[in-house]
C-alpha cells in the first residue's frame, strides 16, 4: 500500500511537470523541435533513479547481522525525513512551480534547447524518481521485495495513466484535494518507517528503549505533522485543473 501511494503521487507529480513542459513548448510552437530533448531528459532521469535504487539494494546484500540492521534502520529514518520534507516542499512550491518552470523552459529554448531543455526535464523527473527509490528501498524490510515491487509498479502505471488522461483533458482532477489526501497518507507511511527504523536499531543491540520508543515516536510524528499539514493547508485557489490541458491544446 505504501509503495503504491508513494509512487502514484511522485509519478503523477513527474507527469504533471512533463505535461507543463510539453504544453509550454506546444503553445510556443517549439514542441516538434524539442520533443526529443524532453524525452531524453526523462529517460535519463528514470535510468538514474533505477541505478540508485539498485545500488541501495545491492549494498544491503553485502551486509549481514548488526551492520545490515543499522543500514536498514538508517535508510528507513532517512526515507521518512525525505518524503515528509518533499510533501511540505511541494505544497509550498505549488503556486509558483508553473511560472518557474515556464521561465526555465523559455530560457532553455532561447539557449537552443537540446541539453538545456533535457536538463530541465531530467531534474524535474529525477527528484521524484530518487524519492520513490529511497522509499521503496526502506519499505522492503517490512513489506518484502515482491509486495514492494508490485505496489511500486502499480503506482507507476497508475501515475502514467492518470497523468496522460489529465494532460489530454480527458479527466478533470481536483489537484489540491488529490495532493492533500496523498500527502496525509505519505506522512502516515513516514511515521510507519520511523517505527520500523527504531525497531531495526533495537534489533542491532539498542535494547528495549528503541523497541518501545518506536511506536510512540511514530504516533507523535504522524499525528502532529498530519494535523499541521491539514491546518496549514492554504485556501482553495481559483480552479486550475485545466491549466495543463489548455496549454497542451493551444497552438
Amino acid at each position: 500500500m505504501g509503495a503504491f501511494v508513494i509512487v502514484l503521487r511522485e509519478g503523477f507529480e513527474a507527469t504533471l511537470m512533463i505535461g507543463l513542459i510539453l504544453g509550454i513548448l506546444n503553445k510556443t510552437g517549439q514542441r516538434d523541435r524539442h520533443m526529443r530533448a524532453v524525452w531524453t531528459g526523462v529517460a535519463a532521469a528514470l535510468v538514474a533513479s533505477v541505478v540508485i535504487g539498485a545500488v541501495l539494494f545491492a549494498a544491503i546484500g553485502e551486509l549481514d547481522g548488526r551492520a545490515e540492521q543499522l543500514y536498514e534502520g538508517t535508510g528507513m529514518l532517512l526515507a521518512a525525513c525525505v518524503v515528509t520534507w518533499m510533501v511540505f516542499w511541494m505544497r509550498k512550491q505549488a503556486r509558483t512551480l508553473g511560472g518557474h518552470l515556464r521561465e526555465q523552459v523559455s530560457t532553455a529554448v532561447v539557449a537552443g534547447g537540446g541539453l538545456a531543455l533535457a536538463t530541465v526535464a531530467f531534474v524535474g523527473v529525477a527528484r521524484e524518481g530518487l524519492e520513490s527509490a529511497l522509499f521503496l528501498f526502506a519499505s522492503v524490510g517490512d513489506d518484502g521485495v515482491v509486495a514492494t515491487m508490485v505496489g511500486g509498479a502499480l503506482g507507476a502505471v497508475g501515475a502514467t495513466v492518470l497523468g496522460f488522461l489529465f494532460y489530454r483533458g480527458t479527466i478533470k482532477l481536483d489537484l489540491r484535494r488529490f495532493f492533500m489526501i496523498t500527502g496525509v497518507l505519505v506522512i502516515g507511511f513516514a511515521a510507519y518507517l520511523i517505527a520500523g527504523g527504531l525497531h531495526e536499531f533495537a534489533e542491532a543491540g539498542g535494547g528495549a528503549f528503541y523497541e518501545w520508543a518506536g511506536p510512540i515516536a511514530a504516533l507523535i510524528y504522524g499525528a502532529s505533522l498530519a494535523t499541521y499539514y491539514l491546518r496549514s493547508n492554504p485556501p482553495k485557489p481559483a480552479p486550475a485543473s485545466e491549466a495543463v490541458p489548455a496549454e497542451a491544446r493551444a497552438g
